[in-house]
């Protein structure tokens, strides 16, 4: 029995369902069932964890290192996160109490908005954006202003953008450098002009830098809340171990923030998850202390990506009606296809159905003229989805 909608919270009901999980699960319960489909959905990297995080982890469950520990999370990675936003991105004058370990970065992200919004207060979420932030936003009782930025501007909002968007009911800035699903990188320059209206209007800025160790030709990474300690202080610098390490399961996201918010998200989360699994929270802090270790592995898999990233880009350039911005960060491209006269949705569709080839519509992220094709999959899917997908778009044609 079906259960009515009416029987449903306005959250429940005012939720959509996330489409590029969705996208996975099909590509994926398609190869289950023998068919050969070739997946660029995929939003996590295709490498294993490294094995000494995960011996560090299993230490911790060998010492019996299982049980509840405070809230915000095990003392000695809450330093470690402190002083790694210290001494690499630049962040002055941080202490571990400013920092929340949380189980996952979607879930830092969405405590976040929950620690700043009331209902009725805005959001200004750049588009393309990340498909959970604007139903992050809703869940919070807040309304998503989305303001979109094509890949004309390098798909990166203008300080004119952002200062026309606001209203009196706005409370927070959403930043994503680099972008998911764009792959767009912010610079320094770009992000004070923004931090700059930000300030001006008495905003938090909520900044995403799950991304931050993957970029490509010479693009430099630039955590906003380095630029000033009055941005500093208007600042929530959300990330974590998924993209980096390759551990999308482990579930670790990490929050940095000024004290009094830290405090809040704090609180809760302890409402609502508690900590985050004790033991992972070792595997995690072996990542930050081991340092050559794990630089070595986020090297290795970011010379692969950006191996993929020259591999995808020059075959979709190569596609009649495609144009492609050329991404500098993450593991995303977004080529756009309004040259076909399909949506995004029919197009991913069809894409699928007929040759096989799984991708994210563009719609998901606010942008329905593009479609996302992550390059975390191998070489040999990467050659023979582009030449599915150029038959597919020669039909079109």
């Amino acid at each position: 029995m079906s259960t009515p909608s009416s029987a449903l919270s306005i959250w429940a009901n005012n939720v959509s369902p996330s489409p590029t999980l969705a996208v996975d699960a099909k590509a994926k319960a398609m190869k289950a069932a023998g068919e050969d489909v070739c997946g660029f959905g995929a939003g996590e990297p295709d490498f294993d964890t490294p094995d000494f995080i995960k011996e560090a982890c299993i230490q911790a469950l060998k010492e019996g290192k299982t049980k509840y520990i405070p809230a915000p999370g095990l003392p000695a990675l809450r330093e470690a996160v402190a002083q790694k936003h210290i001494q690499e991105n630049k962040i002055q004058g941080l202490e571990a109490s400013q920092v929340v370990i949380s189980p996952g970065g979607k879930y830092s992200c969405y405590l976040a908005i929950l620690a700043t919004c009331s209902p009725g207060d805005e959001v200004i979420i750049p588009a393309p954006y990340w498909v959970s932030y604007p139903e992050m936003v809703k869940l919070a009782g807040a309304e998503p202003r989305v303001v979109f930025a094509g890949d004309d501007t390098g798909f990166k909002i203008t300080p004119e953008q952002l200062q026309e968007a606001i209203s009196p009911k706005t409370k927070v800035l959403m930043l994503n450098s680099p972008s998911n699903p764009t792959g767009a990188v912010y610079t320094s320059e770009e992000l004070e002009a923004l931090a700059q209206v930000a300030l001006k209007n008495d905003l938090w800025i909520f900044t995403d830098e799950i991304y931050e160790y993957l970029l490509y030709d010479g693009a430099k990474h630039c955590s906003i809340a380095s630029l000033s300690e009055e941005i500093a202080q208007r600042t929530i610098t959300i990330n974590g171990f998924s993209k980096a390490y390759s551990m999308t399961g482990w579930r670790l996201g990490t929050l940095v923030a000024p004290a009094a918010l830290a405090k809040a998200v704090s609180s809760l989360q302890s409402h609502t998850t508690s900590n985050a699994t004790t033991f992972a929270q070792y595997g995690a802090l072996a990542a930050l202390e081991q340092k050559d270790k794990a630089a070595k592995a986020i090297e290795n898999m970011r010379t692969v990506f950006d191996q993929r990233r020259a591999l995808l880009f020059e075959g979709l350039s190569r596609i009649s009606g495609l144009e492609c911005f050329k991404s500098q960060g993450a593991f995303y491209l977004f080529p756009k296809i309004n040259n076909y006269g399909l949506s995004s949705t029919d197009f991913a569709a069809q894409l699928l159905e007929q040759q096989k080839v799984a991708v994210v519509p563009g719609i998901a992220f606010g942008a329905d003229d593009y479609i996302r094709l992550s390059y975390a999959t191998s070489e040999e899917t990467i050659t023979k989805g582009l030449n599915r997908l150029k038959q597919f778009c020669e039909t079109l044609n």
